[in-house]
């Protein structure tokens, strides 16, 4: 049977799925696209940052810009972003500003960038501010939130199952309390509701770009991040001096290619995470089992009595959950762990042999919060939800997912349910999106754009990379030979030596180009730094 694997842990992870996956199959078309020179200039006034320490003793500097909620009616009501800047760390070397957005929908980048920012190549953070915001919707941002306070919240969270419901009862269960959460967030803020598309945050981001006095755009953009990164250049392709893509979204799969039809399959069986978290979870088992019980826990000695034994603890955990970890909250855990290779794999193995033995896991530890006015924001499911159902079409019938998780099931073992129910809240979802963009996807670019996919990647499949570099006007791919949700987040120095020549002076790697992870899961380092292959392409001077 084919295992699959969620990436997101806990339920504050699958929450960010479910959210963005779900949508209505109402199709709102957006405005047309822009010619090859870029979008007219943003007809909203560019909004005004006034920096400060994010807290005393911080790194960071925060801000917050006040945009339109709806940006062809600029004089209307508008909204809050919450702005994060780490400044340029090499003096004298500054060549502007990197723009990130963490991906999700949901993430916050307040939080997210001054957590990660160690994970930025050491010449990137030389040599460039970097920004990172909360998009529209999100976490310290004007944000939707559909309940009067945190105990009602986790009250409707209790209502259903954690990782996705087992039986019709918890179909029933489920169904119910995504129709209670749309009704609470229709009833709380509609107009708010209509205006959190990617589109939407795309002009935001423009507006963000002129407010730090950049003529032209840089961007790092992960998972949901890509989705971004290819809107904006397609709605403004003369302002990309350059963009990074790490993980990708098949553009076409998420619109559903532009289909004014009900939508048959979800979101993410159209991404095809399904397979990848199956391809990823087998590679799990297999190195596990190779590795021995001295580097992974759960190893049974060999990959094939690994693969058994995971088989046989699912079973088990179906009709005897241990001290609360049910079979669904189990699966749900397994595919959030395997998005970081280390130290998530290690600490995923020491979870399922502790169930082997029948004993209750301790959780995986939260990082350390980092020094921004907010580090624990609220970001209920509503948020991603809200993006998520407003983008991208998912079936309209709460009725049609169980037949689609057996679907999935059959072609990505249990991970493949994980994955269904991420969008099954879209069925229930009161509000598409006022503006929605989806497509063209190939808009020439006034630079090119860097793909990067990882082969084994249990959310954006490198399937995902193939179709987007495909679908843009002018793009370059970069294979990361590793495992894991995103090149950032799963280091490769001959990755972050590409990122860095790429955003300093233009240099594409070339055609073909490969790299290696420097830590392979349960082994030991490679050398790391190099860049494989050749000597690149350019992009012609910057400008």
């Amino acid at each position: 049977m084919p295992r699959i694997r969620d990436p997101l842990a806990g339920r504050r992870c699958r929450t960010a799925i479910v959210a963005a996956l779900m949508a209505g199959s109402t199709v709102l078309t957006g405005p047309a696209p822009a010619a090859a020179g870029g979008a007219p200039p943003p007809s909203a006034a560019v909004p005004r940052l006034d920096w400060s320490r994010c807290v005393p003793g911080s790194e960071f500097d925060c801000a917050t810009a006040k945009v339109p909620l709806d940006h062809t009616d600029p004089g209307g009501r508008t909204i809050e972003l919450a702005v994060v800047k780490r400044k340029a760390t090499g003096p004298g070397r500054r060549i502007g500003t990197l723009f990130f957005n963490p991906g999700g929908p949901g993430g916050p980048g307040t939080v997210q960038m001054p957590q990660n920012y160690e994970s930025f190549p050491r010449e990137v953070r030389e040599r460039f501010d970097i920004v990172s915001w909360d998009p529209r919707g999100v976490g310290s941002s004007t944000a939707v939130n559909c309940f009067a306070n945190l105990e009602e919240a986790a009250g409707w969270s209790a209502s259903h199952a954690a990782g996705f419901p087992v039986g019709e009862e918890e179909r029933a269960a489920f169904t119910a309390s995504h129709e209670e959460l749309g009704r609470r967030c229709e009833q709380r803020d509609p107009g708010l509701l209509r205006h959190v598309s990617t589109h939407d945050t795309a002009r935001d981001l423009d507006l963000l770009r002129a407010a730090v006095g950049e003529d032209r755009l840089n961007y790092l953009g992960i998972s949901y991040g890509t989705m971004l990164g290819a809107t904006y250049a397609n709605l403004f392709p003369g302002r990309v001096r350059a963009m990074i893509l790490d993980s990708n979204w098949d553009p076409r799969a998420w619109t559903d290619n532009a289909s004014d039809e009900d939508a048959r399959l979800t979101s993410f069986q159209r991404l095809g995470s399904d397979r990848g978290a199956a391809a990823t979870l087998d590679q799990f088992l297999t190195l596990c089992g190779s590795a021995g019980t001295g580097r992974c826990a759960f190893s049974a000695g060999s990959p094939e009595a690994t693969g058994d034994k995971f088989d046989e603890l699912v079973r088990r955990l179906r009709e005897r959950p241990v001290d609360g970890w049910t079979y669904a909250g189990t699966v749900a855990d397994v595919v959030n762990s395997l998005y970081i290779v280390h130290p998530g794999w290690t600490r995923l193995a020491g979870r399922l042999q502790d169930l082997w033995q029948g004993r209750a896991p301790e959780p995986a530890p939260f990082p350390p919060p980092p020094a921004v006015p907010d580090p624990s924001p609220y970001v209920g499911e509503e948020q991603s939800t809200a993006v998520f159902c407003g983008d991208s079409p998912n079936p309209r019938d709460p009725g049609a997912y169980h037949a689609l998780e057996e679907m999935s099931a059959a072609r990505a073992g249990d991970l493949g349910r994980f994955w269904v129910w991420a969008t099954a809240g879209c069925a229930s979802w009161p509000a598409v999106a006022a503006h929605r963009y989806r497509g063209p996807w190939d808009t020439p670019t006034a630079h090119p754009v860097l793909v990067i996919g990882t082969t084994y990647d249990p959310s954006t499949p490198y399937s995902g990379a193939q179709a987007m570099a495909g679908a843009l006007a002018d793009a370059r791919l970069l294979t990361h030979h590793g495992h894991g949700h995103t090149a950032l987040f799963n280091p490769s120095g001959c990755v972050q030596s590409h990122e860095s020549r790429y955003l300093v002076d233009g240099t594409l790697p070339p055609p073909g180009a490969t790299c290696e992870q420097d830590t392979p899961p349960f082994g030991t380092p490679r050398p790391s730094g190099g860049v494989a292959t050749g000597g690149g392409g350019t992009a012609g001077a910057f400008s």
